[in-house]
């Protein structure tokens, strides 16, 4: 097997592996937007990344059937689910939105990451139609992870003054 060989299955395994990843951050932002009645920017800014997210999964789609491959249906129904336990994870939490806010950060800089590294695969495996599409989901999940942490200082200002108030704060 040559180093191109190498290359091209790090490459194919990274997009799997990135459709699983969206999915599962798919099922991570639909739980929690649905639940932001009290932060209406949040909101809308998670319903935004929801339809980018969706328009990602297009991209590795059309990028995997160019190469005559598919997603992994296993690896997306687990990372599904584990992104749906995630969730649910902190809906117990009395500070939940903002317990969200961080982990959305978190994901969202492992996104960058993986984009990162599924362009320097496709590069290394001479697959270069495909880095186009993969700068374009870097670039949205970039912009999202810079919006989560400009908006952290905001989410817990809003959870400060509603507890003050006595209101439900949680979401």
């Amino acid at each position: 097997m040559t180093d191109n060989d190498h290359a091209r299955r790090v490459f194919l395994v990274g997009l799997q592996n990135a459709h699983a990843m969206e999915k599962q951050a798919l099922s991570i932002m639909q739980p929690q937007v649905n639940r932001l009645t009290r932060y209406p920017e949040l909101s809308q800014r998670l319903q935004a990344h929801i339809a980018e997210t969706e328009t990602q999964i297009s991209r590795l789609d059309e990028i995997l059937d160019t190469l005559g491959e598919s997603s992994s249906p296993m690896k997306d129904s687990l990372l599904s689910a584990f992104g749906s336990m995630a969730a649910l994870g902190h809906v117990a939490a009395g500070d939940e939105v903002i317990k969200n806010s961080f982990a959305n950060l978190a994901f969202e800089n492992y996104e960058v990451g993986a984009y990162i590294s599924l362009i320097t695969a496709a590069r290394a495996s001479g697959e270069s139609t495909a880095i186009p599409l993969l700068e374009q989901s870097l670039d949205e999940e970039r912009r999202m992870a810079d919006w989560v942490a400009d908006h952290i200082r905001s989410v817990t200002e809003t959870f400060i003054f509603l507890r003050g108030t006595g209101e439900s704060a949680k979401v």
